[in-house]
């Protein structure tokens, strides 16, 4: 293996969007750097698995054809 091809590895803390902190093991930043969080993955509905509201007022084609159903594609 060569050296000198993996990054630095090491302990950073990381604080949540509620204040807690936790330490982890980490390629970003340097020893002892705190990360803070902007989006919270405790409540988040992309970590814990809710789901947004569509209004789907019909499919794909009935939307299509709300809204181009007047024209025509062929020769008159």
């Amino acid at each position: 293996m060569k050296k000198d091809t993996h990054p630095d590895y090491h302990m950073i803390k990381v604080q949540m969007t509620d204040g807690t902190v936790f330490e982890t093991r980490s390629t970003w930043g340097k020893e002892g750097d705190l990360m803070t969080l902007d989006i919270d993955p405790l409540a988040h509905p992309a970590w814990t698995g809710g789901r947004g509201q569509m209004l789907d007022q019909g499919g794909q084609v009935a939307r299509f054809n709300k809204r181009f159903g007047g024209l025509s594609l062929g020769k008159k």
